[in-house]
């Protein structure tokens, strides 16, 4: 068993990031969480954003201090990137790397662009990661009721010596060290997250449900109770593992429903899942999915976007739409598309 360290704010020098000056190159949903916390821990900071774009306007309204790209890199001590995977590569070549200095800190929070050498930075650039292990939306959402997202950090570069101590102080101001924070590798983190992703929390939850509903509505049964019994408690049975393991779940729902996870889950996820997830894990390791999703996104995201349009027409959402529209917990939203 590897021994498990966790950072938490009082392991941590919370004021060395308030001596550099950070620039966040992107604001969707990470580079407005982690944008916003910044701003609110003291930090100096301010956007590196297209200016009179889309962004650049909605961090204004948020009173950031925005300025290109290519201006920012050169203002910054850290340059945080934010912006989508497959774009990071060309935005690095065209408008970071000209502007980059010995000694500065190239930071992201997935390690997809270095792990898979899209991006490789000269030796004289601390190259770091700051990872928050959910959306930007929710470290801002987390962050505002005084908690916190456990995040990762990873060091692939340490040309000053201090590579640690800054992504430990600034996963700090994040409101990382409120909850914990692990230390990682670009590798064990880009592997780790693309196969959670793809098998589990997106991909295999999303067919799961789906499929689930599917089955039902296919025997007959109304949409609104099928989307209740496969979607939405989810989040309430989510809550329970979250807080406590499957041990809380299982204490928590009934002896007929523990009894039925137990003898039927192994059902739908047995050997034949587990094989297909294996597959996807040689794809990750190899490089063959990044290299699939980088040829598609390059190619003008035709089966992306096909996919896109197929999942938003899918029944469960339409049902989770009229639903949601009726309730009060459907107006409470975390994300507003709007705004952040």
């Amino acid at each position: 068993m590897v021994d498990l360290k966790i950072y938490l704010d009082k392991d941590i020098n919370q004021d060395l990031i308030k001596s550099k000056k950070i620039a966040v190159i992107g604001f969707g949903s990470q580079g407005y969480g982690q944008s916003m916390n910044l701003k609110d821990s003291g930090c100096n900071v301010v956007l590196g954003l297209r200016q009179g774009g889309k962004s650049d306007i909605k961090a204004r309204d948020y009173g950031l201090k925005t300025m290109s790209i290519e201006d920012a890199v050169k203002w910054a001590d850290i340059v945080q990137v934010l912006i989508p995977d497959e774009i990071q590569a060309k935005v690095y070549e065209d408008q970071i790397k000209p502007n980059m200095r010995a000694g500065q800190y190239l930071m992201f929070s997935h390690g997809f662009n270095i792990h898979y050498k899209k991006i490789v930075p000269p030796a004289d650039v601390n190259v770091i990661m700051v990872a928050p292990k959910g959306p930007g939306h929710t470290v801002r959402s987390q962050y505002q009721e005084g908690k916190g997202v456990p995040s990762l950090i990873a060091i692939y570069q340490d040309a000053t010596g201090n590579s640690k101590e800054i992504s430990l102080s600034y996963a700090s101001a994040i409101g990382a060290g409120r909850a914990g924070i692990i230390e990682t590798t670009f590798k064990e983190e880009t592997e780790t997250d693309l196969f959670g992703e793809q098998a589990v929390i997106c991909g295999g939850v999303s067919a799961l449900m789906k499929a689930g509903f599917e089955v039902l509505t296919e025997a007959g049964y109304s949409p609104h109770m099928a989307y209740f019994e496969v979607l939405h408690e989810m989040k309430l049975i989510i809550d329970l593992v979250n807080q406590g393991g499957l041990a809380d779940m299982r204490y928590s729902i009934s002896n007929t429903a523990e009894y039925g996870d137990m003898t039927r889950g192994p059902k739908v996820i047995g050997e034949e899942a587990k094989n297909a997830m294996r597959k996807i894990l040689k794809d990750i390791q190899s490089g063959a999915f990044a290299e699939e999703f980088t040829s598609e996104m390059a190619s003008g995201c035709t089966n992306f976007n096909k996919l896109r349009q197929e999942n938003a027409n899918h029944p469960i959402e339409k049902t989770g739409e009229e639903i949601r529209s009726s309730f009060v917990w459907g107006k409470d939203k975390i994300i507003n598309k709007d705004k952040n």
